[in-house]
């Protein structure tokens, strides 16, 4: 406040409109004066012990002599507490994030430690000017095809499955570049890192080129273990780094602005794509993809505020800096373990399907890597054995360099391979077909079934076609088939018995009193 008092008649002015119930926002708006002002002439009455209506009962000679004397009397304010409010302000700061703290609770606490320190209005200013100038934001700035950060939104899309009615959440994938502002956009069921790469992949043909460095947050999909220094990424995310050539970082944990392009993506998204699409109902994940689309490439052509330029025209000039595609895309890899059978093949469960591997690592447990069209084994960090994968179920891939000696030898002598004995079997008929299969998958080692399936070649020989395509029908009956077996249905005839009257393939139940016959049922 100034040194020279104010006119008393303003300072009545003050009492009277306060006496009159007025508010101290009211008489700042009627008097003109500020509401520091107008509090310390009030406080200044209440210690001399008048009510503002007892004021104006003294004259303006002695109202002026009282005021005087009291600001005389009134302990002076520390002119340091604003040094002692900075001082405390980094805990203050960190007060305040923990849960059910208030400013104002801060404030009861910082008073009672500091009496003659700030007001509440006063202590929340100064508090709000130095956590500001504390929490300033870093301009970043990107060069075309530097970089594109990843997050996902926190909302989420939904549509509605028409076969069930269930409504459907949606995960809701946001990728920037940032130095043009062009955005990707997709919803999809989960964060799992299956549904990450796919999003990632249709980002990159989106984009039409990658970038040279890659920003996420610390999403358990993608980083194992955060670390402000060495982060721990996925072992799929490397290799979709590895495949594209791109560097992989992470902001800080709990620091958004370390990303802040794809966190105002994540809000233009809202603002361009939920909001738009919020009354419009939807079918499939593909549906919903599509109107996405569509508001992603409206919001494109859109101008920036106060620029002349669109994201469009921007991210034109930066697709020049983008590194090329490779000619395929980054496929998604699974692992497991098998272990190496006696035939020295292993065994991927999911297809039914066998791969060879050299004969030496009989009895080892190996792990297997495969994708859509690839399986790789590996010893420990070896790669032992790369096959083109086959979803023939109980179907063998061999290479002739996994087979011992003898059995290559045996195997080049003869000149047969289990594809041969497939071949031929086609040709008879699909019965003949499933009979040869299994037989081939009666031995340890397939080569040991070749001499039987010669046998049943000279047997289909000797035999007419449909006789012998019956005969391999009954034979597929039992669990187990075999040449002998084969033999004896052809020259017993029994293929010419109808199967539901073969007396050696009925199920006899012996009688017993624990039994209920049919009667028991009617």
């Amino acid at each position: 406040m100034a040194n020279k008092e104010k006119n008393m008649r303003q300072i009545q002015e003050i009492f009277r409109r306060k006496a009159q119930g007025e508010s101290e926002r009211s008489i700042m708006r009627n008097t003109g004066f500020s509401r520091g002002t107008i509090r310390d002439y009030l406080n200044i009455i209440s210690i001399c012990g008048y009510e503002p209506e007892q004021a104006l009962s003294l004259t303006e000679l002695e109202l002026l002599h009282l005021i005087k004397q009291a600001r005389k009397e009134i302990k002076p304010i520390s002119t340091n507490r604003k040094e002692e409010l900075n001082q405390q302000i980094e805990k203050l700061i960190k007060e305040l994030n923990k849960t059910g703290v208030t400013r104002l609770l801060l404030w009861q606490e910082y008073i009672k430690v500091h009496p003659d320190g700030y007001s509440y209005t006063q202590f929340c200013y100064h508090f709000t000017q130095q956590k500001n100038i504390r929490q300033a934001s870093m301009h970043f700035i990107y060069q075309p095809g530097e970089c594109m950060m990843i997050d996902f939104a926190g909302d989420w899309l939904y549509y509605i499955d028409l076969d069930t009615g269930e409504r459907i959440a949606c995960q809701v994938l946001v990728i920037i570049l940032p130095y043009s502002g062009y955005m990707y956009v997709q919803a999809m069921h989960s964060q799992k890192q299956e549904d990450l790469i796919h999003g990632l992949n249709n980002a990159l043909i989106y984009f039409g080129g990658s970038p040279r460095n890659m920003k996420m947050d610390n999403m358990k999909s993608g980083v194992k273990k955060a670390n402000r220094y060495d982060p721990d990424f996925t072992d799929l995310i490397k290799a979709f780094a590895s495949h594209y050539g791109i560097n992989c970082t992470t902001a800080r944990v709990a620091k958004p602005k370390d990303k802040p392009h794809v966190e105002g993506g994540v809000l233009t998204s809202y603002r361009r794509i939920y909001a738009p699409l919020r009354n419009h109902t939807f079918h499939s994940l593909a549906e919903l993809n599509y109107a996405i689309k569509n508001q992603l490439e409206a919001h494109h052509q859109m101008r920036f505020q106060n620029k002349s330029v669109t994201r469009m025209e921007l991210f034109l000039e930066e697709k020049a800096f983008l590194k090329p595609l490779p000619d395929r895309q980054f496929e998604k890899y699974c692992t497991t373990k098998a272990k190496v059978q006696r035939n020295y093949h292993v065994q991927l469960g999911e297809d039914k399907h066998f791969y060879s591997v050299p004969f030496k690592l009989i009895g080892k447990t190996l792990k297997l890597i495969y994708t859509l069209d690839t399986i790789e084994i590996y010893d420990n960090l070896t790669r032992v054995a790369f096959h083109q994968r086959l979803s023939r179920s109980h179907g063998y891939t061999t290479i002739k360099e996994h087979m011992p000696a003898n059995h290559l030898f045996y195997n080049e002598q003869r000149g047969y391979d289990a594809d041969y004995f497939l071949n031929q079997s086609k040709k008879i008929g699909p019965f003949t077909l499933e009979f040869v299969t299994r037989l081939l998958h009666s031995k340890d080692f397939i080569e040991q079934s070749y001499n039987a399936c010669l046998g049943v070649y000279r047997l289909a020989k000797k035999t007419p076609v449909d006789d012998f395509e019956r005969s391999c029908e009954r034979a597929l009956l039992y669990p187990v088939v075999s040449y002998r077996q084969l033999e004896n249905i052809i020259r017993k005839g029994l293929y010419k018995v109808p199967l539901n009257n073969a007396p050696q393939l009925q199920i006899k139940i012996p009688l017993h009193e624990n039994i209920r016959g049919k009667q028991e049922y009617k």
